[in-house]
Order: C-alpha cells, then sequence, then structure tokens
C-alpha cells in the first residue's frame, strides 16, 4: 500500500521512555545523597540529632531505642577525657584526620596483613550521623568527604557532644546518658572517672562487652583508658581543646 503524504511520523519526545525515567532516578537520587547531608550538616550543629542510620537498621531488627540527649556541660569531665584518649588521642590537633595514626594502621597492614582502625572522633561521628553501618569502601569514601565539612562547620566541642549522644553502647542503648543507666543505673553526670574508662572501654564492641560486668579484657583496657585520661587537657565548662 502506497504511504499516505499526509501523514507525519512522530517521534517520541526526548528524555521519555526508561532510558528518561532511569536518568531522572539517579539525578534525583544524587540529589538527595547531596542535599540531606547538607542539610544536617548546618542543622546540626546546633539542633540535636533525632535519629541515626544506624539506629533505623537496629529498629527494623527489633531492638529498642534507649537514649537522651545530654549536653556536654552536664557530662562529666572524667568520660570526656577518657573518650579522648582512647578514641583520637590527637583530636584537639588535627582537621579530621589523624594521619600519624593512618601512617601507623597502613605500616601494620604491610608488616602483619592486619588492618586496624584509624578513624578519628570526626571521622565516627560524621559516620554515626549521616552513614549506613557497614565496612565496606564505599561508605568509607563517604565518610572521607563528610568529614571535610564537619570540622569546616562544626566546632571541636560540638563534634564530640555528638559523638557522645549517638556512639552505640550496647543493645539499643545510644549515647552517654542512656548508657550510664543502662550500665550502672545511674545518671551519666554522676560517673567517676572508673566508671568513665570502664564506659569507654567497650566503645569497639558495645554489642558485646559490659562495662557493668567486665571481662578481664575490658577491666585492662579501662585500666589503661585511665591512666591515659588524666593527661588528656579540659578548660573551663568541659571545653575540649582549649585555646582553640
Amino acid at each position: 500500500m502506497p504511504r499516505d503524504p499526509g501523514r507525519r511520523r512522530t517521534s517520541a519526545p526526548k528524555g521519555s521512555g526508561w532510558r528518561g525515567r532511569l536518568r531522572r532516578l539517579v539525578l534525583g537520587a544524587v540529589l538527595v545523597a547531596v542535599l540531606v547531608p547538607a542539610v544536617g550538616l548546618v542543622a546540626f550543629r546546633w539542633l540535636p540529632v533525632p535519629i541515626t542510620p544506624l539506629m533505623l537498621v537496629r529498629l527494623a531488627q527489633g531492638e529498642g531505642l534507649d537514649r537522651d540527649w545530654i549536653p556536654l556541660d552536664d557530662m562529666p569531665p572524667a568520660l570526656l577525657r577518657s573518650v579522648i584518649a582512647s578514641e583520637d588521642a590527637r583530636f584537639c590537633q588535627h582537621a579530621g584526620f589523624d594521619w600519624r595514626e593512618i601512617r601507623n594502621a597502613w605500616d601494620n597492614w604491610r608488616t602483619e596483613g592486619r588492618l586496624r582502625g584509624a578513624s578519628t572522633i570526626s571521622m565516627q561521628t560524621a559516620r554515626s550521623v549521616f552513614l549506613w553501618p557497614g565496612r565496606d569502601p564505599v561508605r568509607k569514601g563517604l565518610e572521607v568527604l563528610l568529614t571535610v565539612p564537619l570540622e569546616a562547620l562544626w566546632p571541636k566541642r560540638r563534634i564530640l557532644e555528638v559523638y557522645l549522644n549517638v556512639a552505640e553502647w550496647g543493645p539499643g542503648v545510644y549515647g552517654a546518658g542512656a548508657a550510664a543507666r543502662h550500665h550502672f543505673g545511674r545518671p551519666v553526670a554522676s560517673l567517676g572517672p572508673a566508671e568513665a574508662a570502664r564506659l569507654t572501654a567497650i566503645l569497639p564492641a558495645p554489642r558485646s562487652w559490659s562495662a557493668a560486668a567486665p571481662g578481664s579484657h575490658v577491666r585492662q583496657r579501662a585500666g589503661t583508658i585511665q591512666a591515659r585520661a588524666r593527661s588528656v587537657p579540659l578548660g573551663e565548662a568541659n571545653t575540649p581543646c582549649p585555646g582553640s
């Protein structure tokens, strides 16, 4: 049959079809991935963090959610000293990354084939507030990227305050306030150096170790932390990194 010269071929609009939908979906995901952390970095500079990805994962797994937001001023100096001494001894000197620890971890991997952690409190805060749990390379890369603006926008005092309020301290237990109640049945402000060191000692494995009934490994770690914590300086009103 001869072709009707009056009929014109029409083509689908550019960007329609499954490729267009996929492109828009990917673009939307990228925008969300960029905007959500950007807004959070600004908002959480002053506002309490309402919930973290890890908390949501644990809730989905059937665990509870026990937490209180405790201002840094209401936390005992012994806990601040213990956490800095144990988790990030050069917290006050670095700008997010402790290159000395990173080099040590790299040398340890080359000589012993075992990679140990070199995350700072700043890196752990960025990871806890914005990222999912796990050890995959993508998450580690995002952790590094988020640490840079975190250190630029938040003072050290705020970084430590947020970390102490979102850290996991047991199954369904988050933050120092809930941790003190869970392990010792007391408010966090009443903890002394020994109890603060025991709480800090279980941070690497809070779902397996107990501060209330510590085993020999936790007791040894706590003793080391308590000794090191004595040399961590604090300014007025529990201000870490005095003079910064």
